[in-house]
């Protein structure tokens, strides 16, 4: 609860500042105070200690597990803000609103993490889609950003849709909305509802909208490419793993329940297959770096779903250390992207010859994310493809993410290629020093997740 009155409060504190402070800077300086608060504050109730004593009435349900997601989500969101809050100052004369809207963002980033209920994961799901609407359309020079931002909305506006009529079967099959209701224990209702069912498959659809999982990810590509690039680091992390939280929170509770009435499991196997194939294969042929990361981020949606695929603890600590890895390589990508003016493979080139650091640091995340040994995203594939070894039943599935990750391994070298095989002339943006000491600190913390990763999982347990 502390996160998530804390976010909102800060979100509404840098409302004030856009009005009562003209310095830019100063924005950023603020938002990145208000972040280490929150960190703080979080981990502080992760320990046990909590400020606001407030009754949720079995709405909101405060796990370790939940709790220290919100830590990675919100040390992330510290880490972009550092990486990329001076680029987010030269977008526009709305910083103020931007930092804002980010914290919306991370407040219901925070109840997705916490909901018990239904109509908690439908007011955590719009507090979160809604400020993504605004910032995907912030560049309002640039007619791809007006266009991705419509895109989303109409999409996300159609899911949302599905989504509701799913909560509202789901009600009708067992009159409440409630996770936790023990089946046949309660008296409410016994057995499996036909209506339940259905809401499931709805609230599936509607989530695999939100995490771009195929064949519902035909907005994504249009969408982050169109964003400003800054932005599109954002949404495509923080954002994304929250919905996954939410998802494998239902189908921990709900799916489970129902598994005698139909087999989820092989939903589940048919749409990674589906993601994978889509995002790894469409990734092969882009020419722009920055639609390739789109792809690839669909790609590694389809890694993500195997911890809701096994519902097991190897994919529970599985999806939090792909949180982290995928989270820290992406924002790191976006920050050296979002320096680039040609963000094309062929305005790589010879990057290494002129900005050592920033190929250097580039490559490590590009190597984690193509699962690398020494490198957090390494065992982040590792724990997910344990999770579905441990279930004992679809081990074929295991071999096909194999497959894709090693085409994965082809166009994310192709940037490697660039930087230190051709040559060229790439034309950046200025560099600061402070930048690349958060490039170099970023790519430390990944290498060290990689090769001790109980410094994370000791946190979830001790």
């Amino acid at each position: 609860m502390n996160a998530i009155i804390f976010s909102a409060g800060f979100g509404v504190i840098m409302m004030f500042c856009s009005f009562l402070i003209s310095n830019k800077s100063s924005y950023r300086h603020i938002a990145v105070v208000g972040l280490l608060l929150l960190l703080v504050v979080n981990v502080m109730e992760t320990n046990g200690f909590d400020i606001f004593h407030i009754n949720s009435y079995g709405m909101l349900s405060y796990t370790r597990f939940g709790l220290f997601f919100n830590t990675i989500a919100i040390g992330s969101t510290l880490i972009y803000v550092l990486l990329t809050g001076k680029d987010i100052e030269r977008l526009g004369n709305y910083v103020a609103e931007y930092f804002t809207l980010i914290f919306f963002v991370l407040c219901g980033v925070c109840i997705l993490s916490s909901y018990n209920n239904l109509l908690m994961l439908f007011l955590g799901i719009e507090i979160l889609s809604i400020p993504l609407y605004i910032l995907t359309g912030s560049d309002k020079r640039n007619l791809k950003s007006n266009e991705a931002s419509l895109k989303y909305f109409l999409m996300g506006a159609f899911s949302t849709g599905l989504m509701l009529m799913g909560i509202a079967l789901m009600y009708g099959g067992t009159g409440t909305f409630s996770l936790d209701v023990v089946r046949s224990q309660t008296g409410l209702y016994k057995g499996v509802s036909f209506l339940e069912i259905i809401g499931l498959l709805f609230l599936m659809v509607s989530m695999a909208f939100k995490v771009s999982a195929a064949p519902f990810h035909f907005w994504t590509p249009d969408v982050y490419d169109g964003a400003p690039g800054v932005f599109t680091s954002f949404m495509a992390t923080v954002a994304k793993v929250a919905a996954f939280v939410a998802f494998l929170k239902l189908c921990y509770v709900r799916m489970t329940a129902t598994s005698t009435a139909i087999d989820w499991q092989l939903l589940f196997a048919i749409i990674i297959i589906t993601t994978l194939l889509f995002g790894n294969i469409t990734a092969v042929f882009q020419q722009s770096v920055k639609r390739m990361l789109a792809y690839s981020s669909i790609a590694q949606a389809g890694f993500m779903l195997f911890a809701l695929f096994s519902l097991n603890d190897f994919g529970s600590k599985g999806l939090l250390m792909y949180s982290a890895a995928y989270c820290l390589a992406t924002i790191g990508l976006f920050a050296v992207l979002v320096k680039m003016k040609d963000v094309t493979f062929e305005g790589y080139n010879g990057l290494a010859k002129t900005q050592p650091v920033l190929a250097a640091t580039n490559a490590i995340f590009l190597l984690s994310l193509a699962g690398i040994p020494l490198t957090a995203g390494f065992l982040a594939k590792y724990y997910m493809l344990a999770s579905v070894i441990a279930t004992g039943s679809y081990t074929w599935l295991v071999v096909i993410a194999v497959l894709f990750a090693a085409v994965s391994v082809y166009y994310y070298f192709r940037v490697v290629q660039a930087m230190y095989f051709k040559t060229g002339d790439p034309q950046t943006e200025p560099i600061t020093g402070s930048f690349k000491i958060g490039l170099i600190a970023l790519a430390a913390i990944i290498i060290i997740i990689g090769v001790l990763p109980q410094t994370l999982f000791n946190w979830l347990y001790f």
